[in-house]
């Protein structure tokens, strides 16, 4: 199992959502617009797909009204044995999350740190999942889309999803090899030409004697003009060097600048957000004394109206009291008579209209403090949004601070080499002579030497000067010889791996086939239907592909296309060819949306039984989406089903 959870926020039609994912089969089943399809489009961006059929901006995908959106993936690290998938992470689960705002600025997060793409990517490579290769999620539509696709882009894609396309690389690496030794081989034969002729032309090149004098002076100032013209090339080195340090200051100085008024920010959003918090609490306190208030003032209430009710019984009982035949003595009678004037004279029912007022002015107050309180918390936490990106933007800055620094290090040392040398050449330019200006490049003075070298070895009158010649241009042509021989051999030893690595791609190809057919037709015969999987082209990489031919209610197997088949029969054929491929394929998840819509009843059931049968034993997960489940049972699946409640998307039930 790859995902335990999805946590959706402000993702197209859902606001807060968290989905829970089993092993094996998971069936996202529900009403059209309900939001089944999102759910698998939300998985998927957050693996990394950047290209949706929904919308060409990801910033389109927030729901509406919102200004950001969050896609959270629980991954199961749990370890398989004594390994975990991911062995860098020593934990039972990873978050990986994707953020998008709608300024378009996006980003994810490995456990709640920003992390780029390439570092999801290389996580995601690890575990063989690419969200981009439709054969491990195929999107709406896209069960469509496979049968149009042609067969070299059908064979490059099963490759990639069941781990095979090492052995291509392998076959176009050999292939560019050969390709640069037969380029060499033409140059070398060339050079061999070449040397020929020049050897043959100082075999019968001799010069005046006359002329060597003032060939060997102009090989002394052409050595001069060299030494010169490299010391003028170590300078411009050396200046290039400076305006790049210079540029690297300048950045710096910027990135400084931008940094204290970073800090200032930072610091000035802290200081409000600080001061929020303190006006909180003292809303928080003067709620506490309102409530106290109140409290006070409801029991005096209380009070007066139990004392209203003791008066009531009082006056009852006096009125008993001054009857003669009372039994009570005439003491008792007269301070019964005392207490109840006392009572009566108290004014009770204004006492309690007074506090009654009181409380209401109370709860006025308390409403307007509750009001300031929820307002005072919206800003607290819109400052504090502000003071996490500015955080942010500050580690940016620091991180490019390093890097500028680290940048102005290296061109410092490489200036430090650069002078050294400079210094050397120009101790040795000087001791050819005073300097003077070079308008040729180094090049073109040691063609021109090399042209002098060949004239003063042609009108030396010394035979050792000629012999000396000969000798090294023999020496090339027998090397070069040498060396054409040896060109030959490797182009011989690169087309034999040519043919080696060719027939190992073939080899593994055709045997992935030939397993995935027996499938194929295993499922197409249920369907009584007849078809073959099996690879085209195979004597040349580039133009091999994936043929894959069906014939339904007796016809004869042809290619499966967009428009041969009936919908049905495509999206029959189609599946029949996922499940048997899957076993095959490294990822350990996989999804289709409404890979049935266009099924009749027993070919849906047809292909749901081989779905559940064929990830029941391959320790994968399964995200099937469906306008029904009534092809899955619940004791073999985990049905989750989607409702769209007045514009949101919720999640009704998982089973």
């Amino acid at each position: 199992m790859l995902i335990q959870e999805v946590i959706l926020e402000n993702f197209m039609s859902y606001e807060y959502s968290r989905v829970p994912f089993k092993s094996g089969i998971n069936v996202i089943c529900g009403p059209n617009g309900s939001g089944k399809s999102s759910l698998l489009l939300a998985v998927s961006v957050a693996l990394g797909q950047s290209y949706t059929e929904r919308s060409k901006k990801l910033s389109n995908l927030i729901r509406w009204g919102k200004d950001q959106a969050r896609v959270t993936l629980v991954l199961d690290n749990a370890k398989r044995g004594n390994r975990r998938p991911i062995p860098k992470f020593n934990k039972d689960q990873i978050f990986l999350t994707r953020v998008l705002r709608r300024d378009g600025q996006y980003w994810f997060e490995l456990d709640n740190r920003a992390a780029t793409k390439t570092d999801v990517a290389r996580l995601l490579s690890k575990l063989g999942v690419d969200p981009e290769n439709m054969l491990i999620i195929m999107h709406q539509n896209m069960v469509e889309q496979f049968t149009v696709l042609s067969q070299q882009e059908k064979l490059r894609m099963v490759e990639a999803a069941v781990g095979l396309e090492p052995y291509r690389a392998n076959v176009l690496e050999a292939q560019k090899k050969l390709t640069r030794i037969l380029s060499q081989e033409d140059s070398v034969s060339k050079l061999l030409e070449s040397a020929e002729q020049t050897l043959n032309y100082w075999r019968e090149q001799y010069g005046r004697y006359q002329e060597k004098k003032q060939l060997q002076t102009k090989r002394r100032f052409l050595e001069r003009e060299l030494a010169w013209a490299e010391v003028a090339r170590r300078e411009d080195v050396a200046k290039d060097l400076e305006e790049e340090m210079k540029k690297e200051l300048a950045i710096l100085n910027q990135i400084e600048e931008e940094t204290k008024t970073a800090i200032g920010q930072l610091q000035t959003e802290q200081g409000a957000h600080d001061k929020l918090r303190k006006e909180w609490k003292t809303l928080f306190d003067e709620r506490l004394s309102l409530e106290r208030e109140k409290s006070k003032i409801e029991t005096t209430i209380s009070l007066c109206d139990q004392l209203l009710k003791e008066t009531a019984i009082l006056e009852t009982v006096n009125e008993k009291h001054e009857n003669p035949s009372s039994m009570i003595s005439p003491l008792a009678r007269e301070d019964l008579s005392a207490q109840f004037k006392l009572l009566k004279s108290a004014n009770l029912n204004a006492l309690i209209q007074n506090n009654s007022q009181q409380l209401s002015k109370l709860n006025a107050k308390i409403d307007e403090n509750q009001r300031r309180t929820q307002s005072l918390e919206e800003e607290t936490e819109k400052i504090g949004n502000h003071v996490l990106e500015s955080r942010v933007k500050l580690a940016l800055l620091q991180y490019r601070r390093g890097n500028v620094k680290e940048n102005l290090e290296r061109l410092e040392n490489q200036l430090k080499s650069a002078k050294t040398i400079l210094n050397e050449s120009l101790t040795k330019a000087e001791q050819t002579g005073p300097r003077i200006a070079v308008i040729k490049t180094v090049g073109e003075i040691l063609d021109e030497m090399r042209i002098t070298d060949g004239h003063l070895t042609a009108l030396a009158d010394v035979s050792e000067d000629i012999e000396r010649m000969y000798e090294s241009y023999s020496k090339l042509y027998l090397e070069l010889k040498e060396k054409a021989q040896q060109v030959t051999e490797n182009r011989e030893k690169t087309l034999e791996e040519v043919k080696t690595r060719m027939q190992n791609w073939r080899t593994v190809i055709q045997s992935l086939l030939d397993r995935v057919n027996l499938e194929y037709q295993k499922t197409l015969a249920q369907a009584q239907a007849v078809g073959e999987v099996r690879l085209a082209n195979g004597h040349d990489i580039e133009l091999a592909g994936l043929e894959i031919v069906v014939g339904f209610k007796g016809g004869k197997p042809v290619p499966l296309d967009a428009y041969t088949q009936s919908g049905g029969e495509r999206t029959t054929a189609t599946m029949s060819f996922l499940l048997a491929l899957q076993q095959h394929v490294r990822s350990p998840f996989r999804a289709v949306d409404e890979y049935d819509i266009h099924m009749d009843p027993k070919n849906r059931e047809i292909i749901s039984k081989m779905l559940i049968s064929t990830v029941k034993d391959a320790n994968a997960q399964y995200i099937v989406i469906t306008p029904s489940q009534i092809t899955f049972a619940k004791e073999e699946t985990n049905i989750i089903t989607v409702q769209n409640v007045e514009g949101k998307s919720v999640i009704r039930e998982v089973a």
